[in-house]
């Protein structure tokens, strides 16, 4: 069933390469550089994380499979919003709950690079910028997100919609603050080019959110049901969603 949905959607992916991440050589050099600085540590982090949850249990590797083809798949689904970039989900928050947030830094960095590649959604030299919103801060908000609420006595899908939803919103936070710090208004500087990014990502990007939040519920219950005993050895998820 979820390979179904799956394949279903990729048949919705557009190759309009006018419409993607932000777009190869957007960005000024010396912040392409320092994006793909900033990406390192995080990057090392999460190929040992990667290393000891498949040395855990050999079948996880199908579960890695999956978050990344649901990264993939979702994040190419796009909307055109501003110049140089583009509105879409991140389907990173799938991964950073039942993975945790530093794994999904190497699949997301993976899943872009792909994308990059072959679709031509972002380049090479932005690739830094945009695994930095989209493979680090998305799945670590989404990830403290479900840990916050699932502490409370909240439903376990609000927690996950939550952070699905919000991991979503804040990557494109972070995108705006990354496109206002390169492009920087001549009248408001950095604040007032913010708040014009922010102004129109929001236009597309909450009604994708609230979108990605359902299906992430949605998926999260289908793997639940079907693979019950692999989630609870990775320590995500309790015994019921």
């Amino acid at each position: 069933m979820i390979f179904a949905m799956f394949c279903f959607v990729a048949g919705l992916v557009t190759l309009d390469t006018q419409a993607m991440h932000i777009m190869e050589g957007f960005l000024p050099v010396g912040w392409s550089i320092s994006w793909g600085i900033l990406c390192l540590p995080f990057f090392v982090v999460g190929l040992l994380s990667l290393k000891k949850i498949v040395a855990e249990d050999k079948q996880n590797k199908l579960l890695l499979a999956m978050v990344g083809a649901f990264a993939f798949i979702l994040s190419a689904l796009k909307i055109p919003s501003v110049t140089g970039s583009c509105s879409h989900a991140t389907g990173v928050g799938l991964g950073a709950i039942l993975l945790g947030p530093t794994v999904m830094v190497v699949i997301g960095g993976i899943v872009l690079l792909f994308q990059a590649l072959l679709l031509a959604h972002g380049g090479i030299t932005t690739l830094g910028a945009n695994v930095f919103s989209m493979a680090i801060v998305g799945p670590f908000v989404a990830y403290f997100i479900y840990k916050l609420i699932s502490k409370t006595k909240a439903p376990r899908w609000l927690a996950i919609f939550l952070a699905a939803t919000l991991g979503d919103l804040l990557t494109y936070v972070m995108t705006s603050i990354q496109l206002a710090l390169a492009f920087p208004s001549t009248t408001g500087g950095f604040m007032g080019s913010l708040v014009e990014f922010l102004g129109i990502f929001a236009l597309t990007q909450l009604p994708l959110a609230i979108s990605e939040g359902i299906l992430t519920v949605v998926v999260v219950n289908a793997l639940k049901k079907y693979s019950d005993e692999g989630l609870i050895h990775l320590g995500r998820l309790n015994k019921e969603v």
